[in-house]
């Protein structure tokens, strides 16, 4: 069928709501619009879905959530595995608790239990609630930072880690497969209430969920004898992280927290912000602003769905520093595994776990501690992926994980990155340096003089649209053809292919296996402990150039990764 016969069909068939025909009956004179909704479906890729919200099949609206839990629901099915539900979580976003409500009625028509939260939730709750509430499944409806008109549909396992092999695999399978949107169950929210299949819950997950957070605290001895001292600064992006991350700081003694009032009620317009991205500098400016006012010690930011924390750290003269999230990821594995060893002791086969996009100081860390470092691909779930197989081997011991992009776990009770476990450690670590009389931003430097100083930065490049993941493509078939022997300065070592699953010596002409499933990215190994890495983004449409150096100081390493990103950029031009 053809994208217009598949615009005819929506307008035309009585299965499809008023709502969504008045909206495509709009674009009728749109040729390009018409094809863009739906020359394709939304793809169901390896996380689930993420897209603009709108009538079509490639956009975000019931239908394609309603397609893409039929498919699960049928996965399920499969391994007979009904009996024991999925849990159902969803964010601020428009359209997030029509789309939960959504998937709930699908789960509940093919006799699958639905257990869903009364109102929107951190997306490390919903990881936790499948595990405590011994469930085959979990569905998350946020589409993270994106900006407003997106959404998304994230699926997670019986282990509270989004899909991977070989269920992600056989779940894209089955919602492939589904072709006639007509065909898809549902029944009404209380039919599904009435059969026993849709059950709202709340309150119990929360408290249980606080308990967890509250084991991971290493130092209450220094919350109790500072807490009342430090003050906090923090805004929850008009996301999900208010209410859970000002109780836990409020439990554990932390008095002294200001919220940004303008971005601390839910609003999926995001009104404060043009990307509600911990990540971007607008993201903080209310912040700062209300720190420089109560003199704050730190200002922290939590994403929409609250698995990211954004952080900036007042040093002794009253400077405001960012810590990126290779910076806050490495403090805080610093922070736990040095007060871990001094309190408990390291067990032999510890392991730190990082993604191939984040600092080399990490590897530094690891050394030091005399604990083990693994490696994955980008993406949080391949570190649960690593927690499970240490559960289910006996053996290995999860001390810490983080990727670049905000997201670490402190704990097992998740398997998703949790921001609200962060924000509680990072002011605990607050607590702690200063009864040494230390800032956050010393430990930072403390640690630069002790590993080296890293500097890790990213360019990103939007090419929205057809012509534009055409263009992503493009970019990395014309790398992968004609790997670089040199960048800016350096020499290109290695060259690791995660697609064709090969490491290519570029000096001995060796190749080996990365070891890692295939995945759409190309890494370099650099001289000077340098490197690049280029992969198109999984959540939105970009193609993502991370690097990183070492200088020896904050200047030499800030010089240097100026020079890297300046051929970085020229080398994106000669492409596109």
């Amino acid at each position: 069928m053809s994208y217009r016969e598949r615009y005819e069909e929506w307008l035309s068939n009585p299965y499809f709501d008023a709502q969504t025909k008045a909206e495509l009956e709009s674009i009728k004179e749109d040729e390009k619009e018409i094809k863009e909704r739906f020359y394709t479906d939304l793809e169901f890729g390896t996380a689930g879905l993420r897209g603009i919200i709108g009538a079509g099949t490639n956009r975000m609206n019931i239908y394609t959530v309603r397609k893409a839990t039929q498919g699960l629901a049928n996965y399920i099915l499969k391994g007979q595995n009904e009996q024991k539900g999925v849990v159902i979580a969803f964010d601020s976003r428009r359209m997030s608790t029509e789309f939960a409500q959504e998937a709930a009625c699908c789960l509940a028509s093919n006799g699958i239990k639905a257990y869903i939260f009364d109102a929107l939730r951190p997306t490390p709750e919903l990881s936790y609630a499948v595990r405590e509430l011994g469930c085959i499944a979990g569905i998350n409806i946020t589409a993270s930072h994106n900006p407003p008109e997106y959404n998304g549909y994230k699926v997670y396992w019986e282990d509270g880690a989004q899909i991977t092999p070989p269920h992600d695999k056989g779940i894209m399978d089955e919602v492939k497969s589904l072709e006639d949107y007509t065909t898809m169950k549902t029944m009404s929210i209380e039919a599904a209430k009435e059969a026993g299949l849709y059950e709202v819950i709340g309150q119990k997950i929360d408290d249980s969920y606080i308990e967890e957070l509250k084991k991971q605290v290493l130092h209450q001895d220094a919350i109790d004898a500072v807490g009342k001292d430090i003050k906090i600064v923090y805004s929850p992006l008009h996301g999900t992280g208010n209410i859970p991350a000002r109780r836990i700081l409020k439990e554990l003694g932390f008095e002294n927290v200001y919220v940004v009032k303008e971005q601390e009620l839910p609003d999926g317009e995001f009104p404060t912000v043009s990307y509600p991205n911990p990540e971007s500098e607008e993201a903080f400016e209310l912040g700062l602003k209300l720190a420089k006012e109560v003199d704050a010690d730190i200002v922290l930011a939590t994403d929409p769905d609250a698995d990211r924390l954004g952080v900036r750290v007042k040093d002794k003269n009253g400077v405001y520093h960012t810590l990126t999230g290779n910076m806050s990821g490495c403090l805080l594995a610093d922070y736990e595994i040095s007060q871990r060893k001094a309190l408990k002791g390291l067990p032999e086969d510890g392991y730190l776990i990082k993604t191939i996009v984040t600092t080399n100081m990490a590897d530094a860390i690891a050394k030091y501690y005399e604990a083990g470092l693994i490696e994955v691909l980008t993406g949080f779930k391949y570190i649960g992926q690593q927690i499970l197989g240490f559960e289910t081997t006996g053996k290995g011991n999860y001390l810490f994980g983080f990727e670049e992009s905000y997201g670490c776990l402190i704990g097992t009770y998740a398997r998703d990155k949790d921001a609200i476990v962060a924000t509680m450690a990072l002011c605990e670590a607050a607590a702690y340096y200063k009864t040494k009389d230390m800032t956050l931003w010393d430990a930072m430097i403390e640690m630069y003089e002790r590993y080296g100083y890293y500097k890790d930065d990213i360019q990103s490049i939007t090419l929205k649209g057809i012509e534009g993941l055409a263009k992503i493509q493009e970019i990395l078939d014309t790398l992968r053809k004609n790997p670089p022997t040199k960048i800016a300065e350096y020499e290109v070592l290695k060259a690791r292919d995660y697609k064709a699953d090969t490491i290519h010596d570029m000096q001995t002409g060796e190749v080996t296996k990365t070891g890692l499933p295939s995945s759409n990215v190309l890494y370099y190994d650099l001289s000077d402990d340098a490197w690049l890495c280029v992969r198109p983004s999984g959540t939105e449409p970009k193609v993502k150039f991370y690097y990183g150096v070492k200088g020896c100081s904050l200047e030499d390493a800030d010089q240097k990764s100026e020079a890297l990103g300046k051929e970085v950029l020229a080398m994106i031009d000669r492409m596109l």
